[in-house]
């Protein structure tokens, strides 16, 4: 029998020993099912998802032990990667014979059942690696999909590591906008006015009709972060122009 671990929270574990782990996991193939990890020598080469996972999971994680048939069909790799399909028991023995395991996992494309999950164990919550195995004394991804709010620190390392540059002033903007002398310049500028509220849409009229159709889509685009009735206005005027101009003389 192979013998794995399956990191959850602990709240869910409570009844797993009665009811078994369900299959709500999605696998590369699109199958539902368990993730899992060999149980190898090291305690902490075998609980390593424990801190990743916490990112994701609220609350107390703790691991449950199951043991599965030699021969069940599982699939074996790195995270994001493609896996390979192998046995469980060929599973085991290819993370043990790694030199650096951290970041594999094992998929069971089913339902673990009650008579399979052997014991539940308590596990430090900061044993293992986050954000990815070798992330130690690297910059740390600030990006939504990484960094996702309410994190254990989120806010200060979004702070600290700004996934993008702050915006800069619209005095700024507007002065190189001004200064802008091909489409593809003032095109760059207004994406750059797009990213937050700037106020009045004024001083971007002169724009709607400028002779280059994409300068007066980015505008179109832009103006809807703007507040007031002469961006709606502006609005209205750059899609009825190009209505006119798009229909069959």
């Amino acid at each position: 029998m192979a013998e794995f671990v399956h990191i959850t929270r602990a709240g869910s574990a409570r009844r797993m020993p009665r009811s078994g782990i369900a299959a709500v996991s999605h696998g590369w193939a699109g199958r539902r099912g368990v993730y899992c990890m060999p149980v190898l020598p090291s305690f902490t080469l075998t609980y390593q998802w424990v801190r990743e996972l916490r990112r994701w999971h609220p609350g107390v994680l703790v691991a449950v032990h199951l043991r599965l048939p030699d021969d069940e069909p599982v699939t074996i790799g790195h995270y994001g990667a493609q896996p390979d399909e192998a046995t469980a028991a060929r599973a085991v023995a290819r993370v043990r014979a790694l030199d650096d395991p951290r970041g594999y996992e094992v998929f069971v494309p089913r339902a673990v059942t009650a008579a399979e999950v052997r014991r539940i164990r308590d596990v430090p919550q900061g044993v293992g690696w986050r954000y990815l195995p070798a992330a130690h004394g690297r910059r740390p991804c600030a990006c939504p999909y990484c960094l996702r709010r309410g994190g254990f620190k989120a806010a200060r390392l979004r702070r600290r590591f700004a996934y993008e540059e702050p915006p800069k002033p619209k005095n700024e903007l507007m002065a190189e906008l001004r200064a802008a002398e091909t489409a593809d310049e003032i095109i760059d500028v207004l994406a750059e006015l797009g990213r937050g509220r700037r106020g009045g849409a004024e001083e971007l009229a002169y724009l709607a009709d400028h002779p280059d159709p994409h300068v007066r889509q980015t505008l179109e685009s832009v103006l809807r972060v703007y507040r007031g009735s002469e961006a709606r206005r502006l609005r209205d005027r750059i899609r009825r122009a190009d209505s006119a101009e798009s229909e069959p003389s």
